[in-house]
């Protein structure tokens, strides 16, 4: 039996200490003791030497690495599995120097083996989303005062984002209940406490442009109907209460939260782009907007499970760790 309660890294070395002790972990998570094939889920599988398997339907031998992230990898698993942990359980995120110095490879290797782990974190940014939905929009891009003079982008009146990437999120708020019980000070006194049901969870999704042909969709697609859904006034939004019961919270008069009703708001949603924002300027300095959906999926895993313990952000990465990612597909 593996202890799979890792909850530091002093556990991760100890857990971890030969490259066949990450093999038979993975097997143990991913496969649970009966292999199945990648290429013929309902095969027959026979065990050969050196951790490999035989698909009896297809003929073809396949191991624990094969369709996943690890596939063909030169870079021994215990670097793989460090990486994985300092990347889900880091708030901030992990460049790939940092990683270069912390796993001794170099710094392309570091780069090409997190952009692999990233595209894994998509499993957290595919939520079906329902009850109160906060939707808004973010732009990510230099500043046009730190441009060098000839790549200056003019200004113009409405949304511009001749310079910047948008992205929409869509955050479902936190289901809450208040309990009252009795006072741990004072048994004989009662006080009410807020219990958390269901936490909050985003999707987030890069996008060409914030038009409503753009926009619309990708609500549609993502929040289920007869949901409420709270929004600033842009005019994309526009023609949504067939579906949803639309609440608007007109930004340009300085409304932020409704006077009326202290739920209409969109503050939950807008606060969370500062986390987004501080770990890609902060941390990454420049993300090109090629890679920019595979640095929000790694926001959106941490946002959305970081209310679970460390070991769980961390195996259930492994458990989903079967995206072939190449090379030339990441610079192409």
């Amino acid at each position: 039996m593996f202890n799979t309660n890792i909850k530091s890294l002093f556990d991760l070395q100890k857990t971890f200490p030969t490259e066949q002790s990450c093999i038979d972990y993975l097997e143990y998570l991913i496969w649970n003791g009966a292999p199945i094939s990648p290429f013929d889920s309902t095969s027959k599988v026979y065990k050969c030497k050196d951790n490999r398997y035989k698909c009896k339907n297809t003929g073809k031998y396949f191991n624990i690495k094969t369709g996943s992230c690890f596939e063909n990898t030169k870079i021994p698993l215990q670097k793989w599995m460090m990486a994985l942990w300092l990347l889900t359980n880091n708030s901030t995120g992990y460049t790939s120097v940092q990683l270069s110095k912390d796993i001794d490879v170099t710094q392309p290797n570091a780069w090409f083996l997190l952009q692999r782990i990233r595209k894994c974190f998509l499993i957290e940014n595919e939520q079906d989303l329902e009850g109160e939905i906060e939707i808004d929009e973010t732009f990510y891009g230099g500043k046009n005062i730190n441009r060098h003079k000839d790549k200056k982008v003019e200004k113009c009146q409405g949304r511009s984002f001749k310079d910047k990437t948008p992205v929409i999120a869509m955050l479902q708020r936190p289901d809450k209940e208040v309990i009252t019980r009795p006072s741990k000070v004072n048994p004989e006194k009662t006080v009410n406490e807020i219990v958390i049901n269901t936490p909050a969870k985003i999707t987030a999704i890069v996008v060409p442009d914030t038009k409503k042909a753009t926009l619309q969709p990708i609500v549609k697609e993502f929040v289920k109907p007869g949901s409420r859904i709270l929004t600033d006034e842009w005019l994309a939004y526009k023609g949504l209460n067939g579906l949803y019961l639309h609440n608007v919270i007109d930004h340009s008069k300085k409304e932020y939260v409704n006077l009326d009703d202290a739920t209409m708001h969109t503050n939950n949603v807008e606060g969370s782009w500062r986390l987004l924002k501080r770990a890609i300027k902060g941390n990454y300095n420049c993300v090109s907007p090629k890679h920019l959906q595979l640095y929000v999926d790694e926001w959106v895993y941490r946002f959305n499970l970081k209310h679970d313990t460390v070991s769980f952000r961390f195996n259930n990465l492994l458990k989903n760790s079967g995206v072939r990612t190449k090379y030339k597909d990441l610079v192409a």
